[in-house]
């Protein structure tokens, strides 16, 4: 057994929030420039230059990507060799966001529940995801999901008949009805399988693989490229404006589901794509 202090994870959570909210991923930022070189609309250009000075000037000055500094989702990967000492780990995870929120001066962004909207102040507690793993390691992924996106997301039960074409379709839909408001160019996470929960889940789980970087297994592969295409065929643009540039990256994952079923995800991350793995 390894034991592994709670002060460590809050620390990490502090670091990867921190880091997510004033510094673009090196993988989105190189994923705008490659969209600038190919967007055919001159407000697209222009609206995707003004995104990367953003990125620039916010790593600069130490302010954030967005006046919505997110809610935080948090995954754990928590070895089942580990041993936790101190605080529990929902305990360390919330006091890390404390610490990011306060440290940085983001904007809190969670109310106690969606009927009374009193704001907690601190930004807890965080969306809390905990996958027990073999071995002695503890894996902590970090997102600030904004409401903008957060909010477009959607989730359907396509007959299994409807396959493939179905899946790309569906997809196509959510990204015409609520790319805009999700300040595209977006990331397009899609979870095929399981439940209602587990495809919500698989959908979010796939908005953490790094941007651009395609599925393992060879299926997943080509309908990320399908639905990405397709995405870019819809014209909406960057910020909604009009362009060949809609979406930058689509991740797929895959679980199992019933016979009777084809349950379909779809989660959308902004072009401030706000991710970062630390690993213990």
């Amino acid at each position: 057994m390894r034991t592994i202090r709670a002060e460590e994870i809050a620390e990490a959570v502090r670091r990867a929030a921190l880091e997510a909210a004033f510094e673009l991923d090196p993988r989105v930022l190189r994923l705008l420039e490659e969209a600038r070189a190919r967007e055919e609309s001159p407000l697209g250009r222009e609206i995707l230059e003004e995104l990367i000075e953003n990125a620039r000037i916010a790593s600069e000055e130490r302010r954030p990507l967005c006046q919505d500094t997110g809610l935080a989702v948090v995954w754990v990967e928590l070895g089942e060799e580990v041993c936790l000492e101190g605080n529990s780990l929902r305990g360390a995870v919330d006091e890390g966001v404390r610490r990011a929120w306060s440290e940085g001066s983001l904007r809190p962004s969670v109310v106690l529940n969606p009927l009374d909207r009193r704001n907690t102040g601190d930004n807890t507690p965080a969306l809390l995801h905990v996958e027990p793993v073999p071995g002695d390691r503890v894996r902590v992924r970090f997102m600030a999901k904004g409401g903008g996106s957060e909010n477009q997301s959607r989730l359907a039960f396509l007959k299994p008949s409807e396959g493939r074409a179905g899946v790309v379709r569906f997809v196509v839909e959510c990204v015409s009805a609520g790319a805009a408001s999700a300040c595209p160019p977006v990331i397009l996470g899609v979870g095929l399988g399981g439940t209602a929960e587990e495809a919500c889940r698989l959908a979010k789980l796939a908005l953490f693989r790094p941007p651009g970087e395609r599925s393992p297994d060879a299926l997943a592969a080509t309908l990320e490229q399908e639905i990405l295409d397709a995405a870019n065929r819809t014209g909406i643009g960057p910020m909604g404006l009009g362009g060949t540039v809609t979406a930058l990256s689509a991740a797929v994952e895959l679980g199992p589901c019933h016979i009777a079923s084809l349950p379909v995800a779809v989660s959308l991350g902004c072009h401030s794509h706000r991710t970062r793995s630390l690993e213990l």
